[in-house]
């Protein structure tokens, strides 16, 4: 059985291990020279010397030279173009034929058993054409983001695009000329501001502190990037969109109080008696006392409920403005419910009859209904909640 056992394991393992090489051969084969450089340098990580282990020796080989050659083609004809655009892909060429031989040099050297020589890997020193080459992707970037913040003309895409040209330019190069300053400009140019007001179309009254819950905005995290929220006017800012609640209807039930009534019966004990026999003796135990028995008898109980209820119902539209325009964006219904219900009852008869939860609701007793005001408030958690969820799926424009 054992024997069985190491013999499939011989198995598997030689067949994941003829997989693994028909894989990177398969990889060289297509072009796909970075998958195959992995893939041997994954293996020979574990036993570089193992006889197994030969064929990724080789083709670790073969696929970094083709890799290195494709690579420095691909930079001479970008150079030829003389196009600044292409200043990004050189700079990255360049870090990837670094990158690839900083994997390769711990390996290093690699014996090739057949031969009794080391596999031949010819590396460069690029440090200084990647350092040129970041310093040509860098000015490119620099005088891009300085031609759309200039070019903006009040518009705040350009500026946004300035702003990623700059802040990825900081990532590359940080503190490269003045660009942390021009991406603080290209970002306040950028922001689009928004004033946001509730309008009454009712002819109810609106609770001022539903009204102050709704403006506040900053409860409401919506603040980002390239949109702040306001909802006092700055005057020193000139607000780019207008978002608009306004309520149209406020309907508030009449108070209402429903009653349902429940006649209970149910046997209980009440008390004892003695157990007689059919000849009217009491029956005794082996101890001669009498024997005891329970002794029920029904009672009955009416039992009253009643629910106390009163509902809020408020129905509006989210409008989003263009001041530039005074155009209406979008528009969105918004709506939200308030329902007071209260519970209590009373009874009439034995209360021996009724069930535990009928008991329970003999604890409660009636309430003073909420005022109008109090119900078209207490509609505020909700309505809050769905004035965000909209301002969140709906931006004034994509970033």
């Amino acid at each position: 059985m054992r024997k069985t056992t190491l013999l499939l394991i011989l198995f598997v393992l030689g067949f994941v291990s003829c997989s693994s090489v028909k894989t990177t051969e398969k990889a060289i084969n297509s072009g796909n020279y970075e998958k195959a450089i992995s893939l041997s340098v994954e293996n020979l990580r574990k036993n570089k010397t193992k006889e197994k282990n030969q064929p990724y020796v080789l083709m670790l080989q073969e696929a970094f030279k083709k890799a290195t050659d494709r690579d420095l083609d691909r930079i001479s004809f970008l150079r030829k173009e003389q196009n600044p655009e292409n200043f990004e892909t050189i700079y990255t060429l360049y870090q990837g034929l670094h990158n690839r031989q900083e994997r390769i040099k711990p390996l290093l050297p690699l014996r090739i058993l057949s031969s009794g020589k080391n596999a031949k890997f010819t590396f460069t020193d690029y440090s200084d054409k990647i350092l040129t080459a970041k310093e040509n992707y860098a000015g490119y970037l620099y005088e891009n983001g300085v031609a759309l913040l200039n070019e903006g003309n009040r518009n705040k895409m350009n500026y946004r695009r300035a702003f990623d040209e700059f802040r990825h330019l900081e990532n590359i190069s940080p503190n490269y000329k003045d660009t942390r300053n021009l991406l603080e400009e290209a970002q306040a140019k950028g922001v689009d501001y928004v004033f946001v007001s509730v309008k009454n179309r009712t002819d109810q009254i609106i609770p001022r502190r539903l009204e102050r819950d709704l403006l506040a905005i900053d409860t409401y995290g919506l603040n980002d990037l390239w949109t702040q929220y306001h909802a006092e006017k700055d005057e020193n800012i000139q607000y780019d969109f207008d978002l608009e609640l306004n309520f149209r209807d406020i309907f508030i039930s009449p108070e209402q109080v429903h009653e349902k009534e429940v006649i209970k019966e149910r046997q209980i004990k009440d008390g004892y008696k003695y157990l007689l026999d059919d000849k009217g003796n009491y029956v005794k135990d082996s101890l001669g006392n009498k024997i005891k028995v329970d002794k029920f008898k029904r009672v009955r109980c009416t039992f009253y409920q009643f629910t106390q209820f009163k509902s809020s119902k408020v129905t509006g539209v989210v409008q989003y403005i263009d001041n530039k325009t005074n155009q209406l964006l979008q528009r969105f219904p918004i709506q939200s419910e308030f329902v007071f219900e209260h519970v209590y009852a009373d009874y009439d008869g034995d209360r021996r009859a009724l069930d535990k939860s009928y008991i329970t609701l003999l604890e409660q007793t009636r309430i003073s209904f909420p005022s109008n005001e109090q119900m078209v408030y207490d509609t505020g958690t909700d309505l809050k909640q769905k004035l965000k969820h909209i301002i969140t799926r709906n931006k004034f424009r994509a970033h």
